[in-house]
């Protein structure tokens, strides 16, 4: 095989039936060069999929990375080799959605070391490869092994306390993006693209396959799929809304030098320099007031006639209660120093 869409070598956690719960990859790869991708295969012996390396194939992995000068993957693999936990090694070919927990995991990774942007990776089918897990201070736990761990810690002096019981762990626990603030690190998926000056306050919320070009503020729900564009800020208590949720298949982004004022929400997508005022949700179907530059109605539109157009300010208005749209006369700007000093 001369490419491979990806690959990423790292260690995990299987439950007592020997089932994938979760791998952690150090240092993922995207579209390696053709001759790392021939010392790989040569060396472990297979062409796509995940599979558990043996000693003999890590060795022979390790002797050829230092041999052909990829001596910082090399040194991952000559920790893998010291390690009693279990090794996945998976190689991607093409791709195409994941069928097993270390793919899932891989394209994952992908996204939060900022390789691929959110709907630049397949990830349909996530939800049923992935388990749900118990996610601990003694790492990943299978939901159905809980009770005995939880009493055996209790035993042995060391009581488990247990983060949260989903799907998908912290960002934070697998990867930590350079130059980014998260207040609250149970708030930000692993999946989730955090882009460089991005500060995520204490009630943020960034899902998988979602994030923020950076740097960017973010006080709201960036649900998933959703990315938004650098400068933007994400108010308080705002959402935008995904695609997971009650059927919805439109992708909603955000331009560059967005506002979402606190408590706002955005169910279309919105170009550069747009504004929603506090309090005020746009869905598609929400009947706009258009003003001509003299703020006099020009016209009556739905929100998804104007999904992804730039310099708009959407507002209500507080006596008679219509949803107006006007030219937006000034972009927000976000704090250079604040963001700057992540």
């Amino acid at each position: 095989m001369s490419s491979l869409y990806s690959f990423g070598i790292g260690v995990g956690t299987k439950n007592g039936r020997g089932e994938w719960l979760e791998v952690f990859y150090p240092a993922p790869l995207l579209s390696p060069p053709k001759d790392l991708v021939s010392v790989i295969t040569s060396s472990l012996g297979a062409e796509s999929g995940d599979i558990e390396p043996t000693t003999d194939q890590l060795s022979a992995l390790y002797s050829a990375l230092n041999h052909n000068g990829h001596s910082e993957l090399a040194s991952t693999i000559k920790v893998l080799l010291e390690s009693n936990r279990p090794v996945s090694a998976t190689l991607l070919s093409l791709n195409t959605a994941p069928t097993s927990v270390p793919q899932a995991f891989l394209k994952l990774h992908l996204l939060s070391h900022r390789l691929v942007k959110p709907h630049e990776t397949e990830l349909t089918g996530i939800f049923g490869v992935l388990k749900n897990v118990a996610w601990t201070s003694a790492g990943a736990i299978d939901i159905e092994e809980l009770p005995d761990r939880l009493l055996q810690a209790r035993v042995d002096g060391q009581p488990l306390s247990v983060d949260s019981v989903d799907k998908f762990p912290k960002m934070v626990d697998y990867v930590v993006p350079s130059g980014i603030r998260i207040a609250d690190t149970r708030r930000v998926r692993l999946g989730a693209y955090v882009g460089e000056g991005t500060t995520v306050m204490h009630e943020g919320f960034i899902n998988f396959n979602a994030g923020t070009e950076g740097p960017n503020m973010v006080e709201g729900r960036i649900s998933a799929g959703v990315f938004c564009g650098a400068g933007s800020d994400v108010g308080g208590g705002a959402s935008i809304m995904g695609t997971l949720s009650g059927g919805g298949s439109m992708v909603i982004a955000l331009g560059k030098k967005c506002l979402l004022g606190a408590n706002s929400g955005a169910g279309i997508s919105l170009g550069d320099r747009c504004t929603i005022e506090a309090g005020l949700y746009i869905t598609a179907g929400t009947i706009v007031t258009l003003l001509d530059d003299q703020n006099k109605p020009s016209g009556k539109a739905k929100a998804r006639d104007l999904s992804g157009h730039s310099d708009l300010l959407f507002r209500r208005n507080s006596i008679s209660g219509a949803v107006e749209c006007l030219t937006n006369q000034s972009a927000v700007a976000l704090n250079e120093a604040l963001h700057s000093s992540n």
